[in-house]
């Protein structure tokens, strides 16, 4: 698994758990120090991780309003905690990340949804994320 895409999936891990516990910020660092030495205590992209998780928890109202915008038929806390939080984290990368170029935040999302998400995640995430791209586009020019 490349070294990038293994630290979106150490994201995602962190930022279910930390959802799952109630989102308490306090133990948001020993969440992750954890899963890095969990998953891959060799990883180069430690720091690409944390800032992923860092982001998206500085944007987490503004996230989740861009989520709430674009999947109408799903109050965010209807949305399962994997597909939100992987949604958060291509929100992230779509919105406020100057790094990472869009389709890659969007391919790297589906990935995460279908190895981690249910049988529809995958279309449900590209769905989401792809009317937010087309928005950007339109806004654009």
């Amino acid at each position: 698994m490349p070294n990038r895409h293994l630290a979106r999936s150490i994201a995602m891990q962190s930022l279910f758990e930390w959802d799952f516990k109630g989102t308490p910020t306090a133990i948001l660092p020993a969440i992750i120090e954890h899963n890095l030495k969990e998953f891959s205590p060799d990883l180069d992209e430690k720091e690409f991780t944390e800032q992923i998780i860092e982001g998206v928890i500085d944007h987490l109202k503004e996230i989740d309003e861009l989520i709430s915008k674009f999947a109408p038929s799903w109050p965010i806390g209807q949305i399962t905690l994997v597909d939100r939080n992987i949604l958060r984290i291509g929100v992230y990368e779509l919105k406020f990340s100057k790094d990472i170029p869009p389709k890659v935040a969007i391919n790297e999302a589906i990935d995460l949804a279908k190895s981690f998400g249910g049988a529809a995640s995958g279309k449900f995430v590209n769905g989401v994320l792809g009317s937010m791209y087309n928005e950007m586009q339109s806004a654009n020019g």
